[in-house]
């Protein structure tokens, strides 16, 4: 059994900052890419940013230089530091992970269940 728990949603008002983050915890051998999606009511679900085991980070055009993605040294968190909030930041956020969860057998993603960030004018 594999969980992501994701905490750090909320309301707040353009301007403002928001911490989300993703714990990954069970049967895990390792985890490679960890990232952030977001869904805004009627749009599709959209990559936010994503970060390698590694340590590459990849962020969509529109949160460059406002968001900033981390893993912690046991690569088992991902925290997504949201500053400069807007509006159109509203959306359901969500954890995707891409685990492997025993020695010789394929990763596979996994998600978590969201948390509501919203970003009054």
């Amino acid at each position: 059994q594999v969980q992501l728990v994701e905490s750090g949603g909320g309301l707040v008002q353009a301007g403002g900052s928001l911490r989300l983050s993703c714990v990954a915890s069970g049967t895990i051998f390792s985890i490679r890419a960890m990232g952030w999606y977001r869904q805004a009511p009627g749009k599709q679900r959209e990559l936010v940013a994503e970060i390698t085991s590694g340590g590459i980070t990849n962020y969509a055009d529109s949160v460059k230089g406002r968001f900033t993605l981390s893993r912690d040294n046991a690569k088992t968190t991902a925290s997504l530091q949201m500053n400069s909030l807007k509006p159109e930041d509203t959306a359901v956020y969500y954890c995707k992970a891409d685990i492997q969860r025993r020695i010789g057998v394929r990763a596979h993603d996994y998600w978590g269940q969201g948390t509501q960030v919203t970003v009054s004018s």
